[in-house]
């Protein structure tokens, strides 16, 4: 069947209308996933007067929207990204006119279900010396809770603001967990200030990620790996997580296994006739290759895998490996991948975006709109344009797996 494909993904998360951007608070509970996420119901750009969107997934993969958790009101003009710890949202409240210097307010359940939640206690204010301050996370930090928060500091720094707790309800500022120059840029620039700062413990070793922001421009996902003690986070080495324009904002969370995990906002994907903006990665589970992240696609996409090993539909999930791989529907071409010893790079349509490549497989995810890199080097996406339901692959290399991906007969509705 030929004609203009049906653009909403499968397996991405997207919202039933309006925008969306950061996820954050993904919490496994009584066999679920709770996904929340900064969200304008009723516009298709983003506007200061966010919601906290709320959804349900058996798997990370299928969901099911739910009513609204945190709407504006009630001393918020916007209720932008936090976290959730023990029952508990922190969330950045922002007032007009100055939304940039945000405050910590906390949100707790009033029913089982978290299907409604009542609005506390503003937590933490945004310091003197700051200019810019937003996106509580919230961690175990041996006996006491601590909370990072982002900010732009006025010396032209991005820094990781640290506060302590011993009850999740009470805070005391801590100081600065990290800063660094706007000017360093070796061996990665990080920018003017850090959107959502997050720090996890991974084979043995603390790994800080961070969102780059300058200058209202939002760039890329950069990390650290180095040592956290007595509430100073001590970097050791740099290197970038995510390349090209999409991929930003993630959360970082544990599945139901207990693995640690990131969900991305991914920027450029949209629907506009349907009446939607943005989508959500998929799932990526991390580990450390000696001083480099790798963030690997979650093995919970395989259950979708069908056995036809032929392209047919518009979500599939391969490895490859060689020097070009196009990716066509009908005669046309709507991406390509080639790669040197040294790069990796994607083109769609008139646009092009490198990264580090090291010879290793490069696996592929295609779902709609959406196409997903992840290498031992890094993660990139871009939305291409699928114009029929079918598409097909060339490439003078291998595919040493190529799956369909089918949910048809399990997805949950959309819509509240």
């Amino acid at each position: 069947m030929t004609g203009q494909a049906d653009m909403r993904p499968r397996f991405h998360f997207t919202a039933p209308r309006g925008w969306i951007n950061d996820p954050h608070g993904i919490t496994y509970r009584d066999g679920q996933y709770h996904l929340f996420y900064q969200h304008v119901p009723d516009s298709l750009e983003w506007a200061p007067n966010c919601h906290w969107g709320h959804a349900l997934s058996p798997d990370l993969f299928l969901f099911e929207a739910l009513p609204i958790a945190i709407a504006p009101g009630d001393g918020d003009d916007g209720i932008w990204t936090g976290c959730l710890v023990n029952d508990r949202i922190f969330y950045t409240s922002v007032e007009q006119p100055d939304l940039g210097r945000g405050r910590v307010r906390i949100a707790t359940p009033l029913d089982a279900e978290w299907i409604n939640w009542q609005k506390g206690e503003v937590v933490a204010e945004t310091p003197a010396d700051v200019s810019a301050y937003r996106d509580p996370f919230v961690f175990r930090d041996g006996t006491q809770w601590r909370m990072w928060v982002g900010a732009a500091l006025k010396d032209d720094s991005a820094a990781a603001l640290s506060y302590v707790s011993d009850d999740l309800d009470h805070w005391t500022y801590d100081g600065i967990a990290l800063q660094r120059s706007r000017q360093d840029r070796d061996p990665v620039w990080t920018g003017a200030m850090w959107e959502c700062p997050q720090l996890l413990e991974l084979d043995g070793r603390h790994v800080m990620i961070t969102s780059v922001w300058d200058d209202d421009v939002l760039h890329y996902v950069t990390c650290a790996i180095g040592d956290h003690r007595a509430g100073k986070f001590h970097p050791e080495t740099w290197g970038r997580l995510t390349f090209g324009d999409s991929h930003y904002a993630p959360t970082y969370f544990q599945d139901a296994a207990g693995r640690p995990c990131l969900t991305f906002w991914l920027r450029n994907i949209a629907d506009p006739e349907a009446g939607w903006t943005g989508a959500h990665s998929i799932p990526y589970v991390l580990h450390l290759d000696a001083d480099r992240l790798v963030a690997t696609p979650h093995p919970g996409l395989t259950a979708y895998r069908t056995t036809n090993t032929q392209l047919q539909g518009l979500a599939a999930d391969l490895t490859w490996t060689g020097t070009n791989l196009t990716i066509s529907s009908g005669p046309h071409p709507v991406a390509t991948i080639t790669t040197t010893p040294t790069d990796l790079t994607l083109r769609v349509d008139e646009e092009s975006w490198t990264m580090p490549y090291d010879a290793g497989p490069v696996r592929v995810i295609l779902d709609g709109p959406i196409l997903e890199l992840a290498t031992g080097r890094g993660l990139l996406a871009a939305a291409i344009t699928p114009t029929t339901d079918v598409l097909s692959i060339t490439t003078d290399g291998d595919l040493h797996e190529l799956s369909a991906l089918d949910a048809s007969a399990d997805r949950p509705r959309t819509g509240w």
